[in-house]
């Protein structure tokens, strides 16, 4: 029998034609608009065709468990690729960006970097999350709270006693209607700030809402992991998406990240060239 290892070991990255049916590539809703970018690039040059399906990245990842054939995974995450790297449904994981939490609120919150806490602990500020567990969003919203105490003692339990998670608890069909703006959105869901990410799905700035990044001494490190999904059992597959997370890592698409306020790799994430092997990061 061959194994998803030994496929993921005698697979190359050499160039072939575009493989038929397009690659499938589930990712985190955060990183929609960044990589639709970038996918639409490799497609204008190389050929080949990349479904695009995001949502919280804990029931993406689910997804895939149960079956969904899928070629490429990006998670706000590094444990969600992780397990299925364990699970041998998926090759090495490795980083494909980095972001910050940030809070967004109305403007009559008056939120600003020097009284982010205070704003947050006023018991008449509602505070809205990510779904914990199935959204990765939802996880760090959690940490900031935990983190929170250190600062002010106390501010955990009042914090996360006061917010409710308000998204990433499904996957939304593709298509589904989008609030006109985020404050739009805030208020749909009766909240007055949210906890989430610096990044956005979109290049333009959104003057609706007033987005402060968390203080360095309760910021929550996130990055976002990246792997190959190795159940299509086809080399031919395997080694298109390969090529595909090659391009994903190198300097002409992670140059887009800034665009929508991520942050590239670094250090032990050094960012490849363009032509260079599938990165086998651990």
């Amino acid at each position: 029998m061959v194994t998803a290892a030994a496929i993921w070991l005698t697979t190359g990255a050499s160039a072939e034609a575009p493989v038929r049916p397009p690659l499938t590539v589930y990712a985190a809703g955060s990183a929609t608009g960044v990589l639709q970018a970038m996918l639409a690039q490799y497609s204008a040059k190389t050929g080949q065709q990349v479904t695009l399906r995001t949502g919280p990245a804990g029931l993406m990842r689910e997804r895939i468990e149960a079956g969904d054939q899928v070629d490429l995974f990006v998670s706000a995450n590094m444990e969600h690729p992780r397990r299925l790297h364990a699970q041998r449904l998926a090759g090495p994981v490795t980083t494909f960006a980095r972001n910050r939490l940030c809070v967004s609120a109305l403007p009559q919150v008056g939120l600003t970097r020097d009284n982010l806490l205070d704003r947050l602990m006023d018991p008449k500020v509602r505070i809205g999350t990510s779904t914990p567990g199935a959204d990765p969003g939802g996880d760090y919203a959690q940490q900031f709270f935990e983190r929170a105490d250190a600062v002010r003692p106390g501010a955990t339990a009042i914090l996360k006693g006061k917010a409710k998670a308000v998204v990433g608890s499904r996957i939304e069909e593709p298509g589904a209607a989008q609030a006109a703006s985020a404050a739009e959105g805030m208020i749909a869901r009766e909240v007055d700030a949210s906890i989430g990410y610096c990044s956005s799905r979109v290049t333009s700035h959104d003057a609706t809402v007033v987005k402060v990044p968390v203080p360095a001494a309760l910021a929550v490190p996130i990055r976002y992991g990246m792997t190959i999904v190795l159940t299509s059992r086809n080399g031919t597959r395997i080694n298109a998406a390969k090529r595909l997370g090659t391009y994903l890592r190198g300097h002409e698409a992670q140059a887009l990240l800034a665009f929508y306020g991520f942050e590239q790799p670094t250090a032990a994430g050094h960012l490849l060239p363009a032509n260079s092997p599938s990165p086998h990061q651990p």
